[in-house]
């Protein structure tokens, strides 16, 4: 017996499923806000040296801004005053002859930046003047928050796996919020590194807890549709996010403003289940009958309550031994689950550093980064539901190979259209973006009906790692840049055709039963082709 035939009996996708879904819709609704933030607090504004060390008191004094500014200094290829360089003492003879600036001495800012407001109120950049010779402490603020989500992907899925889905989704939400608070709080360039490390290990447990947790919950018709709505929450969580910080132009506040919505998530957690599954494969069958017969109430199934017993539930699982504490290492024991993790790590890795190498780039462009996060978000809609349909039509595997290949098609594309052309290099990263957007999407629902239910949550957790290095990377990436401008492009474009590659090893799940054991994984040609022959006799 499997656990698809008890979801079959009690209704695979009723009010039950539908309540997890939107309170699993709630809590994730931060994650993007979060993931995406340093676009706007770490955003670089206009600036220039402070030169208010020139002033002697004389001539100086009774210039306008704009003519002290020409006297002190520099101008760079562009037209546009040197960010970082001014002179060493007033070139009062450039107010009449701006072009003779060869041979002037130049130094480092003595004395700090100015820093231009009329868009930002306040980012760490003018905060901890990041820039110049600091821009790498900018950029690091990102990797540090990717290396936090990293390492957290690993303790949430191990930990979720051993003491279950819905304490530690609880742990994640409480956690997280203190850490996001406290972090807007910060004194420090270094405090706020911290803080930002620990913010993102415990928000990641959010993501990879609510995925599995919805995934388990329903029947095999209604994954993709789980998958889809998930997904959607991160594209709602985005565009929403472009509005808020278009309204909160203050870095600490707008932390603040996106963590908000843990609160409401705390308050809903009291509803969310246990996944009956995890409670079955660890021998804890009364609480597994307990959340199946409130399934059953809500579902209005109650003629199906007296088939829940204990003893049937016990026939779920019988291959493998109940009791045994599953680790990471059950992931390369044996030779198939070694090639499952090493696949599906590499297709993660190049996903989420195509993703976001695309979406962090924002301000690379020349255009409004308020609109260009928010049309960022408004393709994801489109991508989203189109792989609704084709995940059925041509299912998991071809659908991850051909979003993944597109998208590196599109970065393709944008290394050899000229940087004056802004809108077409635009048009084509929004249209990269929502490839990348529909690959991302995939592999989450992807992941989940590969790994079988007693390492589950531990492949989830070690793919959101691999995942999270290559997120860690993707803003290193952008700072090729200074070597050549379009080697970021270059290689964003190979990680995405390398992932497109690796995903054509990976097995089709369409319209198959979640693997329960290992052994179902090292037997799966067997065991699916039995779940697809009852998947389709229930049809």
């Amino acid at each position: 017996m499997r656990f698809e035939n008890v979801l079959d009996d009690i209704n695979g996708f009723g009010r039950f499923q539908i309540m997890i879904l939107i309170i699993s819709f709630i809590g994730r609704f931060t994650l993007p806000c979060h993931f995406m933030l340093n676009n706007f607090i770490a955003a670089v504004p206009s600036h220039h040296c402070d030169i208010s060390s020139l002033d002697d008191g004389g001539i100086f004094r009774n210039l306008s801004l704009a003519e002290r500014l020409v006297v002190s200094i520099p101008v760079q290829g562009d037209g546009t005053p040197s960010s970082c360089q001014m002179f060493a003492e007033p070139q009062y003879h450039l107010l009449f002859n701006s072009s003779n600036t060869t041979d002037l001495t130049t130094v480092p800012c003595q004395n700090g930046w100015v820093y231009d407001n009329s868009i930002f109120k306040s980012t760490l950049t003018s905060q901890w003047d990041l820039v110049c010779d600091r821009r790498g402490k900018n950029k690091a603020t990102t990797t540090i928050f990717f290396v936090g989500v990293m390492f957290g992907a690993m303790s949430f899925g191990s930990l979720s796996n051993r003491y279950g889905r819905r304490i530690m989704l609880l742990v994640s939400y409480l956690s997280g919020m203190l850490f996001a608070d406290a972090s807007a709080f910060s004194s420090s360039y270094m405090m706020f590194a911290v803080l930002r490390f620990f913010t993102g290990f415990c928000i990641t447990g959010i993501v990879i807890i609510s995925s599995v947790l919805s995934v388990e919950w329903v029947d095999i018709k209604h994954r993709k549709l789980v998958g889809l709505v998930d997904s959607l929450s991160w594209t709602f969580g985005s565009a929403t996010f472009a509005a808020i910080a278009y309204f909160v132009t203050d870095w600490r506040w707008l932390i603040v403003s996106v963590t908000s919505p843990l609160i409401l998530a705390i308050i809903t957690w009291r509803w969310i289940p246990e996944s009956a599954r995890w409670l079955i494969a660890n021998g804890k069958m009364e609480r597994a009958q307990m959340y199946l017969k409130k399934c059953a109430k809500m579902n209005r199934t109650t003629g199906f309550i007296h088939t829940l017993k204990t003893e049937t539930l016990s026939t779920i699982v019988t291959t493998e031994k109940r009791d045994r504490i599953y680790t990471y290492l059950d992931l390369i024991r044996t030779p198939k689950m070694r090639r499952l993790a090493l696949s599906t790590g590499t297709v993660w890795f190049c996903v989420a550093t195509t993703f976001y190498g695309i979406s962090f780039n924002i301000t690379g462009f020349g255009l409004n980064i308020y609109l260009t996060q928010f049309t960022y978000a408004l393709i994801e809609l489109p991508a989203k539901l189109s792989i609704y349909y084709l995940l059925d039509k041509i299912g998991r595997r071809y659908t991850q190979v051909g979003s993944l290949l597109l998208a590196g098609v599109c970065l393709g594309i944008n290394i050899v259209v000229p940087k004056d052309r802004s809108i077409v290099r635009t048009v084509v990263a929004v249209i990269g973006k929502g490839f990348s957007s529909a690959s991302f999407a995939t592999i989450v629902l992807y992941s989940s009906e590969l790994y079988p239910t007693v390492v589950r949550q531990n492949g989830m957790g070690y793919n959101s790692f691999i995942a999270r290095l290559g997120v860690a990377m993707a803003p290193l990436i952008l700072l090729l840049d200074d070597l050549w401008k379009e080697l970021p492009q270059v290689v964003l474009c190979s990680v995405a055709v390398l992932g497109g590659i690796v995903a054509r090893t990976l097995s089709e799940t369409h319209n198959r039963c979640l693997p329960e054991t290992i052994e179902d994984i090292e037997q799966h040609l067997q065991r699916r082709y039995d779940c697809q022959v009852q998947y389709m006799n229930i049809v």
